[in-house]
């Protein structure tokens, strides 16, 4: 339905970023609603509630089903990628996206709404794989490979930043559906710039191994689990279920390592992510997802508990961070041809863990030392984002890269809640009581500031831990460099 056989399928790649603009507009467009479509949202959640007539319990819903499908399924889709077609995965995605996006308008209940978004989650996941695969695979030199990752990875932050934004102007004139509907413009603008720019997937370039069905499935069951547990205990749900989720995720953890150890044709090969480049990409990615989202949840603690400062002020305070992550998006190129590969994704997984170690030692004695863990964890994300995962594509078969692909974003993903729940579950120990509570005396909030200290420092010696694993299996393999090029290949 999707493939077709055009002359771009024999071409050589493109010498130049400029010459695929149309594949890395397509591409964009695809990171774009990943990233735009949870912020975005989040400004509707009062008007979808007070329309819909929805519980607390059920809006948070409206965001976790979408990232609890999109986080979950991604190994399944790469998986699927690479034995069917990444273009054409992509391209049923990016239709399920687009149809699920317009049905929006008929949604007239909370649990129709969660369907919905559980399905955009879904489509999330038939996409994000395929958008770095497809960028890696759609150039030769590596330096060309992370600028695309770069121009890619920028378009998201663009919507990160401006998703409340905009979302807040958009309910000034109109309905809430319109900011799902306004992802099916997107979902057609990618679906044309990869149909039209990117070429079909040669057979030679997919393997023909059967799909590990009950590998699949091990691996949903753990993802899910990895993404829900943490939830649920920073929740304070009843504590049956969180420690039955637990356990179940543990059960389902080991089965589905003694799965993939056993199964003739496994969803994952470990023996390709024990591979040097690939099992070092990873550890960086991780490390500096558990950083950031460490840093993120202790900043706001820090600025909006412990200081008083309004919601509005907090905001505020948290812009250079952004403002470092689409300005610095420039200088990645520069910096990782100075540096090679290698260097540049261990230096700026470092970046960001001594970020969050600068906040945890001096954020509590003004904002200036909480501006510069902010600026370090931003430049550092900015360029570990497009290196490590890089290094992971360049360290697998050619017919595995969108497994890869999505194994660079579920270990984002469960770093991400890693880092939440340590910080949550460290506070919660060292703090009486709520810390949402209005009134903090001395001693509790000597008591705050001393937990957040100890979070901090334990995330920054988890995420450390990681760099170094890192650093050490790169060490295994040649070191790799980008050849500097002429100006004219911009």
């Amino acid at each position: 339905m999707f493939e077709s056989t055009t002359p771009a399928a024999v071409q050589a790649p493109p010498p130049r970023l400029r010459d695929a603009w149309v594949a890395l507009t397509g591409l964009s467009a695809v990171f774009l609603f990943e990233m735009l479509d949870n912020s975005v949202l989040n400004v509707a959640l009062p008007s979808i509630g007070r329309e819909l007539i929805a519980p607390t319990a059920s809006l948070q819903w409206v965001s976790g089903a979408y990232s609890l499908a999109f986080g979950s399924l991604m190994l399944l889709f790469g998986s699927v990628a690479d034995r069917f077609g990444r273009r054409r995965i992509m391209l049923a995605g990016l239709t399920l996206l687009a149809i699920v996006s317009a049905l929006t308008v008929f949604v007239t209940s909370i649990e129709q709404l969660i369907t919905a978004r559980a399905l955009m989650g879904v489509a999330a996941a038939m996409t994000a794989p395929g958008s770095m695969a497809l960028a890696f695979r759609l150039f030769a030199r590596d330096e060309l490979r992370v600028r695309a990752l770069t121009v890619i990875s920028t378009a998201g932050l663009v919507g990160l930043a401006a998703g409340p934004t905009i979302g807040g102007f958009a309910l000034a004139v109109s309905p809430w559906q319109v900011l799902m509907v306004a992802n099916a413009p997107i979902a057609a603008i990618a679906f044309f710039g990869i149909r039209a720019g990117i070429a079909a997937d040669q057979q030679a370039d997919l393997h023909r191994d059967r799909i590990d069905v009950i590998g699949a499935i091990l691996g949903t069951a753990t993802v899910v689990g990895v993404l829900l547990t943490p939830t649920l205990f920073v929740a304070g749900a009843d504590v049956t279920v969180e420690w039955s989720t637990a356990t179940a995720t543990v059960v389902a953890a080991v089965a589905f390592v003694v799965r993939i150890r056993m199964a003739r044709h496994p969803l994952l090969d470990l023996r390709l992510v024990g591979q040097p480049q690939v099992a070092s990409g990873l550890a960086y990615k991780a490390a500096a997802g558990l950083a950031m989202a460490g840093l993120s949840y202790l900043v706001t603690v820090q600025l909006q508990l412990a200081w008083g400062w309004p919601p509005a002020l907090a905001a505020i305070a948290t812009l250079p961070q952004i403002v470092v992550l689409l300005v610095s998006g420039r200088f990645v190129g520069p910096v990782v041809r100075r540096l090679g590969l290698d260097r540049a994704a261990w230096m700026s997984a470092t970046a960001v863990v001594a970020g969050l170690a600068v906040f945890a030692l001096l954020g509590r004695f003004g904002y200036a030392w909480i501006l510069l863990a902010l600026v370090l964890v931003a430049a550092g994300m900015r360029v570990v984002g497009a290196v490590a995962g890089n290094n992971v594509l360049r360290g697998l078969p050619e017919n595995r890269t969108s497994i890869g692909a999505a194994l660079v974003d579920t270990a984002s993903e469960i770093a991400t809640a890693a880092g939440i729940t340590a910080a949550g579950t460290i506070l919660a120990a060292h703090v009486a009581g709520t810390i949402a509570t209005v009134t903090w005396t001395p001693d509790r909030l000597a008591s705050l500031q001393d937990a957040m200290l100890i979070a901090g420092l334990s995330i920054t010696v988890l995420a450390a831990a990681l760099v170094a694993i890192g650093i050490q299996r790169s060490r295994r393999t040649l070191p790799a460099s980008i050849t500097t090029q002429e100006s004219t290949d911009v």
